[in-house]
């Protein structure tokens, strides 16, 4: 009789997104005649930057040709990305960050799942509320927590992000061993100031812990005093791990490639109280799993370096922050309590009581889709998440219709 891994069971019964698909099947099935824009799940719609086109193009040309043929690449990545990704998102911000401390993966997503394989199943972690889901149900998956009741998994610490504390988690009030933090953040689009990640990553030097910092909307950030990277603290590159994606910086959602920075010199413990490098549990853990992603790919990514990239992705960017701040207006104006919108693609919107009620009248009303709170934890309920991810016309289309709709309908 072989048995199952039963953590899976702990798990709600279908991932949020999915959900959200099924229900917006099933109105457009219902109401066939409804143009329905999503604002919901954080897809980019925009094509490739130009330049990632033309070495796509080239690197693929050099695939049809014997003499420069590539088959299997290192695991890790090419060093030619490796290296310009050291130098653009790091050193030239002053964070000392080498080429060989950066691995080159198919997305953040799956490298903010895998992380937690290198660590203990009986350590205590902190997981903000609300929450990209991912973080949380992997370590459900992993046995790393309780039994969900009242709508949270027992063994866990929750860090309320709400809008008393700007929707900023404060420190635990108890040492806990792994900490994930995202900023700018998703779902709610608040972004941490030096000082208060300066706070978490004291907090993790103190208590031997360990961050998790998710950066994957960082080219939405407008505001030169914010961090861009964790490694801009004093101190971080012994205690966090950094995740960043190419997926909303140039549109690789479809085509896949990120990258996980993990400095030499963070380390974890045994439980002897020994120190042992988490770079080289993770480059074991990578080379073992994962054969690495397609040098054309590869090639695209290193064109977002490039003078034309940089200038192009900054344009992608700028047309979705665009979108952020129509929607921002549009529901400021409505009497609507926002968040987001400024260093962010998501807004965060306090809606009428319940989400998943506010998310269907939406729907039903305007055809127009967001995403419920409180599908992303217990501090969730309440509000609504929208995705700038659209044409600008189809978002004014979508501001318009919620606009007639709820005119007078206050929060």
């Amino acid at each position: 009789m072989i048995r199952i891994n039963e953590n899976y069971l702990k798990l709600q019964a279908s991932y949020l997104f999915s959900d959200i698909a099924k229900q917006v099947e099933i109105f457009q099935t219902q109401n066939p005649e409804q143009q329905i824009i999503k604002l919901g799940i954080g897809d980019v719609t925009r094509a490739l930057p130009p330049a990632c086109v033309t070495a796509f193009h080239k690197a693929v040309d050099e695939m049809a040709d014997d003499s420069t043929f590539r088959g299997y690449g290192p695991e890790q990545g090419y060093d030619f990305l490796r290296e310009i990704i050291a130098c653009k998102d790091f050193q030239d911000r002053g964070a000392k960050i080498s080429a060989d401390e950066i691995f080159i993966s198919d997305g953040a997503k799956c490298d903010n799942g895998n992380i937690q394989e290198i660590f203990a199943t009986d350590i205590k972690i902190a997981i903000p509320d609300p929450v990209y889901p991912v973080y949380l149900d992997t370590n459900v998956m992993a046995g790393r927590t309780g039994e969900y009741i009242n709508g949270r998994y027992k063994g866990v610490v929750y860090l309320d992000s709400l809008k008393e504390n700007g929707f900023i988690p404060e420190l635990p009030l108890e040492p806990v061993d792994l900490i994930y933090l995202c900023f700018p953040n998703n779902p709610t689009g608040a972004m941490i100031t030096k000082e208060q990640l300066k706070a978490w990553v004291d907090y993790a030097r103190a208590n031997k812990a360990i961050i998790l910092y998710d950066a994957a909307y960082v080219s939405f950030i407008r505001d030169d005093s914010l961090p861009q990277s964790i490694y801009e603290i004093e101190g971080a590159k012994e205690v966090a791990i950094e995740f960043r994606s190419f997926s909303k910086t140039a549109g690789f959602t479809g085509t896949r490639c990120a990258y996980t920075v993990v400095p030499k010199n963070c380390r974890a413990y045994l439980a002897n109280g020994h120190s042992h490098s988490l770079h080289s549990l993770w480059n074991r853990r990578h080379t073992t799993k994962f054969n690495g992603v397609s040098y054309p790919v590869q090639r695209a990514a290193e064109a977002v370096y490039s003078e034309a990239g940089q200038t192009q992705i900054k344009e992608l960017s700028d047309y979705y922050l665009t979108n952020a701040k129509l929607i921002r207006e549009k529901f400021s104006a409505l009497g609507f309590y926002c968040i987001g919108g400024d260093n962010s693609p998501y807004i965060w919107v306090a809606g009428h009581g319940d989400s998943w009620e506010f998310f269907d009248l939406l729907l039903k009303k305007t055809g127009v889709v967001c995403t419920p709170g409180a599908g992303f934890g217990k501090c969730g309920e309440g509000y609504i998440r929208f995705s700038a991810f659209n044409s600008y016309e189809n978002v004014k289309i979508a501001m318009e219709r919620v606009s007639n709709s709820l005119t007078g309908q206050e929060a």
